[in-house]
């Protein structure tokens, strides 16, 4: 244990918000090996409960960044007095955000699809079992109208911006606990698609079954990010706008100008996020279907 408390410590030093935000990019290779050696790592401390460690361990290895974004980010809303040009400085940090937590996506879906099938059943069960979960949700209900769907897609989203918001609030970095965690399933229900999609090519040899492979791949991640990137950004501007308020809590007395100016951001980015839910929510019933049927 004390190993891999040790290895997180040394991970999380790879790179600080001030490089994050100067090459943004860097952070997508930054959480495949912050995820890679999560899943490694717990699998060597408690491999019977690996799905919820690997979580717990890819949040430990991005704390310092995400604290001294927090930090960061405070101080921006101090210092500078023009909406627009804060909404734009909050940007560079949702932007290396993002690249993170697609590195967290491909390098998880990877690791589930090279996997033995039992092996990554064993690893990421508690994941499958949340798919399941969802997907007989949408079955029992028998969502018959596209706007029902939206209105139950769109509430339980906000349900989980609400628990972001809290988390980033009360915990900091605790925040990316749920998104690391939404990484996780969002991981392996494309690790599923590319299975189903690969298997009637599995008799197959040589270069077409090989192509089919990879573009399955591509399919899977396209249609899993193209209303999930939204709901994404939605979280993580919602885990600034908490975690920021947070920050400000312990800076800035209630009646200051300073903890007013900030207090007044979060809300402007709170109504952000809350409105990037809304498109994500109409992507994901009007405009996934269509492109991927």
């Amino acid at each position: 244990m004390a190993v891999a408390i040790l290895l997180c410590m040394v991970l999380e030093m790879l790179i600080n918000p001030k490089k994050a935000e100067r090459d943004p990019w860097e952070l997508f290779f930054i959480g495949m090996v912050y995820s890679s050696m999560a899943i490694f790592l717990g699998l060597y401390i408690f491999k019977q409960y690996v799905g919820i460690v690997m979580v717990f361990l890819t949040t430990l290895a991005c704390t310092y960044l995400v604290q001294g974004t927090l930090r960061r980010e405070e101080k921006k809303d101090v210092a500078i007095t023009h909406e627009l040009a804060l909404l734009k400085e909050h940007g560079k940090a949702l932007s290396y955000f993002m690249f993170l937590f697609l590195g967290f996506v491909v390098s998880f879906s990877i690791w589930y699809i090279v996997m033995p099938h039992g092996f990554s059943s064993q690893v990421f069960a508690i994941q499958e079992e949340t798919i399941r979960c969802i997907n007989s949700v949408g079955v029992e209900g028998c969502l018959s109208a596209p706007t029902e769907s939206f209105v139950k897609i769109f509430l339980n989203n906000i349900k989980v911006l609400l628990f972001v918001l809290i988390f980033a609030f009360f915990y900091g970095a605790g925040s990316i606990f749920i998104l690391a965690w939404n990484a996780t399933v969002v991981a392996t229900a494309i690790g599923i698609f590319v299975r189903n999609s690969i298997s009637s090519a599995a008799s197959n040899l040589g270069l077409p079954a090989i192509a089919n492979y990879f573009s399955s791949y591509s399919l899977g991640l396209l249609r899993y990010l193209t209303h999930g990137g939204f709901e994404i950004l939605a979280y993580f501007i919602a885990a600034l706008a908490g975690g920021i308020i947070s920050v400000a809590v312990a800076r800035h007395t209630f009646n200051s100008p300073d903890f007013r100016r900030v207090l007044w951001d979060s809300v402007d980015l709170v109504a952000l996020s809350v409105g990037t839910l809304f498109i994500a929510a109409i992507v994901e019933v009007f405009v996934t279907p269509m492109l991927f049927g």
